[in-house]
């Protein structure tokens, strides 16, 4: 069985500084895996909510250096590596996230670099392993040039985790065989913006490569003022792939079928053990 919990639903600039939703990113739990993609404002608190234990994570994936993606990221590496005591945990980032480029980041510092056991830059179509997880990462079109998606290869199937980035037909290919499809939509429909998925677009994806299912995440101001649930059965019409918004603290379930369980409790406190 494998758990994808949402710590926030949100993204975008004005929803990141006021907080509407949460942008704590998306957190995975397969067998003995743990690891946290995109760990934006918030994510540590969130995790808190969650019951989630920092200290039991895995790995961190970052898709590219803007702050709504990794700000939380080097608290929640002093937690892999122990309060900051070993050398343990995984980064798996960008280009920007890790060294910096082309202006952008780099997004975590040289003394937490220090704190892990292992770091991978990933570019489109290269592989990095997380005990029987294998990591690919998948191309973008993005303000951030070095932006990369994640395929996640599971005993559960794909899950895939599309990051910011405008539309292009190879992202069909790339995400083809994809079980759950996690998307990064900003912008509502008749509302696009460059580099960033909305309605339209998100849907042409959904549609072409016909996942088991689709969520959407990531979701700026004028989207939530839209009906995000609204957005989420046009995409549903048009595709014929069961997709919904995300809300925060909610979790997917991958099994035999995939099943969608109600958010954390917000007053749930973790006891230092909680997976």
């Amino acid at each position: 069985m494998a758990r994808v919990i949402f710590l926030g639903s949100g993204g975008g600039r004005f929803v990141t500084l006021l907080q509407i939703r949460g942008t704590g990113g998306v957190y995975l739990i397969e067998g003995d895996a743990r690891l946290h993609i995109d760990p934006g404002p918030g994510a540590l608190i969130r995790m808190r909510n969650a019951g989630l234990n920092p200290t039991r994570t895995d790995a961190l994936l970052i898709s590219h250096s803007h702050t709504d993606h990794y700000t939380d990221a080097e608290v929640l590496i002093e937690g892999m590596a122990q309060y900051g005591k070993k050398r343990r945990g995984i980064l798996i980032g960008s280009k920007s996230v890790v060294e910096g480029a082309d202006g952008i980041g780099p997004a975590i510092s040289n003394y937490h670099k220090s704190r892990l056991e292992k770091i991978y830059v990933l570019h489109p179509g290269e592989k990095a392993k997380l005990g029987e997880l294998e990591i690919e990462g998948t191309p973008s079109k993005h303000s951030d040039p070095t932006t990369v998606g994640f395929k996640i290869h599971s005993k559960e199937g794909i899950i895939s985790y599309v990051s910011d980035t405008e539309f292009f037909e190879e992202l069909i290919d790339v995400y083809r065989g994809t079980r759950l499809l996690i998307v990064c939509m900003v912008r509502p429909l008749n509302a696009p913006i460059p580099f960033h998925l909305s309605t339209e677009t998100a849907g042409r994806l959904v549609e072409g490569v016909k996942p088991e299912m689709a969520v959407l995440t990531h979701m700026g101001m004028k989207l939530l003022r839209e009906n995000p649930w609204a957005q989420a059965r046009w995409i549903t019409d048009r595709s014929g792939v069961k997709t919904i918004p995300a809300h925060d603290g909610m979790s997917v379930i991958l099994n035999e079928k995939i099943k969608i369980e109600k958010a954390f409790n917000k007053n749930k406190r973790s006891n230092g053990n909680a997976r």
